[in-house]
């Protein structure tokens, strides 16, 4: 795949993303990333491992899903219509091959209750399979947490980027980027850091679609091609969770913080979480992290 595309795709999901309740036509997401629609469609396919008009409704759907879990208040009628959807009755059945229940039932279920969601088969827009929750039961976390948790505005961060699809691929993403990192002296500068910004969450997006970036610090501009990207995370609120932990803890981790955040009064805005690594957790001797977990507030 030409290096060039990877740059156009991205181009294409952050407009996506920024217009969900726009029309999203195959031309005008086209026409965004610099493609033909006949081009476009077939190279988006290629990367995102689904089809546009399928990514397009999973993406509002879930957009939806996460409106839903945080502002009660909202009707069905109003994401309906804001989501392009004709009429309750199609958004329901859209929503219902997804998640398994109606979006009225989703709205009344409490998230920590709910176990199994259903997601689209990317090839024919059926609903296949199940995964486990991600947020278990709040009563589990009743007990002090052994973590130093704060309130914290963080400045900007102007980032280096690669897109990532899916828990599986991380690891080999981040090694493509400290490749790269690498080769343009990113290292040379003592105390860099590096991120994994989530642009979903676990708790309404099946672990293979979740989208993140894998993401390096930087402390001067840089130019970049091919399929590393520049981003900033903007000055902001956010409560911090710093942890020493094994891979495999970390999805425990994130639960649990969330709970402290819902058991203290706070809530969550449409900013993205994201972790801070302090350290080569392959080089730690018990194989640990040293990070923050981030959580952006109001």
């Amino acid at each position: 795949m030409n290096a060039d595309h990877f740059k156009r795709i991205n181009r294409a999901i952050h407009f996506i993303d920024e217009n969900l309740d726009e029309d999203l036509s195959l031309e005008k997401v086209a026409e965004a990333a610099y493609y033909s629609p006949f081009h476009f469609h077939r190279v988006f396919k290629e990367l995102i491992k689904e089809p546009l008009n399928i990514y397009i409704t999973r993406k509002r759907i879930e957009k939806a899903a996460s409106i839903l879990m945080r502002q009660k208040e909202v009707s069905i009628s109003q994401l309906s219509l804001r989501y392009g959807f004709n009429g309750n009755s199609a958004f329901t059945r859209a929503f219902k091959k997804f998640y398994g229940m109606s979006p009225t039932e989703f709205k009344n279920s409490s998230p920590n209750r709910y176990s199994k969601i259903n997601h689209i088969d990317s090839k024919n827009g059926k609903a296949i399979g199940v995964f486990e929750e991600y947020i278990c039961d709040i009563s589990k976390y009743e007990k002090a947490m052994n973590t130093s948790i704060e309130i914290k505005e963080l400045p900007r961060m102007e980032l280096a980027y690669i897109s990532n699809m899916g828990l599986a691929n991380l690891e080999n993403t981040f090694g493509r980027l400290h490749e790269c990192s690498i080769q343009k002296g990113l290292f040379n500068t003592p105390g860099v850091k590096m991120l994994t910004i989530y642009h979903d969450s676990f708790k309404i997006t099946a672990p293979d679609k979740v989208r993140m970036s894998a993401c390096v610090l930087l402390n001067a501009p840089i130019k970049v091609d091919g399929e590393i990207g520049l981003k900033t995370i903007d000055k902001g609120k956010y409560i911090i969770g710093h942890y020493e932990l094994s891979p495999y803890e970390l999805g425990d981790t994130w639960s649990k913080l969330f709970v402290w955040l819902n058991q203290n009064g706070y809530k969550t805005t449409e900013r993205n979480c994201f972790e801070i690594y302090h350290n080569d957790f392959k080089t730690h001797p018990d194989g640990k992290f040293i990070v923050d977990l981030c959580i952006p507030i109001d």
